[in-house]
């Protein structure tokens, strides 16, 4: 039975990334962001596997997103011996990071009206 929920999750996973995507954020925030969205935290490399990105798109996707202050990163010690590796999860949650990009399409609507009749009146002048 979970074997079926799980296409069904794919792609609605892939409909919120294409959403993000359509309203403005990068390919790679997009897909980030919706990874992280569906998990508690993860690695550099989980994020890799599950967002299908490379290492390179999620390193340039998770600085767009700490600009946002959208996320929270913890060291980890790896076991043995080698460099501690990054844990990141998000910190806001999901209605508050919609609410914001609500928001800013908003202001962008807003400042698109106002050049519209900003056009409108230098026509008519």
């Amino acid at each position: 039975m979970n074997k079926a929920a799980a296409p069904d999750l794919r792609i609605e996973r892939d409909e919120f990334a294409s959403i993000l995507m359509k309203i403005g954020l990068k390919r790679n925030v997009a897909k980030v962001l919706t990874y992280l969205a569906g998990v508690e935290e993860a690695t550099s490399r989980e994020i890799e596997m599950g967002s299908d990105l490379r290492q390179p798109e999620v390193s340039i996707a998770m600085r767009e997103i700490r600009k946002l202050d959208w996320i929270t990163e913890r060291d980890e010690k790896s076991p043995g011996k080698g460099r501690p590796y990054r844990i990141y999860r998000l910190n806001r949650s999901l209605p508050e990071i919609i609410e914001h990009l609500e928001g800013e399409k908003e202001r962008e609507s807003e400042m698109v009206m106002r050049q519209i009749e900003r056009l409108k009146a230098l026509k008519s002048a």
